[in-house]
């Protein structure tokens, strides 16, 4: 009996996160493997970056299998999320972590103030700032779910933004990478059709 085809690849970070993405892709009806192979990953027509624990540790595990060098040279749609959205910039300020270097920018640890605690975690507006496949079907102000103590300044790549006393970017994209500071996953039915508009980019053939 031949194997059905794996839409997504779910890059093995060692999260406890992982099997609610596959839950959630599963009900998308989409074919998800979780793995940490250079190879399998090359060949994956969509691969999938989640985040847990700091950006240092995560870089680090990274390393180990060697995906530090791997994920940024990938042509296929890559769509990290939360922690792995951060992963996508050049630097972060937790813990002085040099990360994958595929948007010209660094993270930045949260400044708490009265009423905006660190981490920010719950429901909070996301503004759509340009046009992006990713975003399909998503009204600009839609609420999503964050979970994140450090985030990305607004740049040229900030295709979404949600405010937590400043402007944060709460949606990236360059070329065929994608990152959500937020959850899809934990986001109802807004978060799952983000997931289903990313399962609609096309593989690079």
């Amino acid at each position: 009996m031949t194997r059905a085809a794996i839409d997504v690849v779910i890059v093995d970070s060692g999260g406890a996160n992982l099997a609610s993405l596959a839950f959630a892709l599963d009900r998308l009806g989409a074919r998800s493997q979780v793995s940490a192979d250079p190879e399998a990953i090359r060949r994956a027509p969509r691969v999938l970056l989640p985040g847990v624990g700091s950006a240092g540790d995560a870089m680090a595990r990274l390393q180990r299998t060697g995906l530090d060098d791997v994920l940024p040279t990938l042509s296929q749609p890559v769509l990290g999320i939360c922690l792995g959205m951060q992963l996508l910039y050049e630097h972060s300020e937790e813990g002085g972590a040099r990360c994958l270097g595929i948007v010209p920018a660094a993270v930045q640890r949260l400044a708490a103030s009265p009423g905006r605690p660190v981490p920010h975690m719950g429901w909070n507006r996301v503004r759509a700032r340009q046009d992006h496949p990713l975003l399909a079907g998503i009204e600009s102000g839609t609420h999503l779910y964050f979970v994140h103590s450090y985030a990305a300044p607004v740049t040229a790549e900030s295709v979404a933004l949600t405010d937590y006393g400043d402007d944060l970017t709460a949606v990236v994209a360059r070329d065929n990478f994608v990152g959500t500071q937020f959850h899809p996953e934990r986001s109802g039915s807004a978060g799952a059709r983000i997931l289903q508009n990313f399962l609609r980019l096309a593989p690079c053939s």
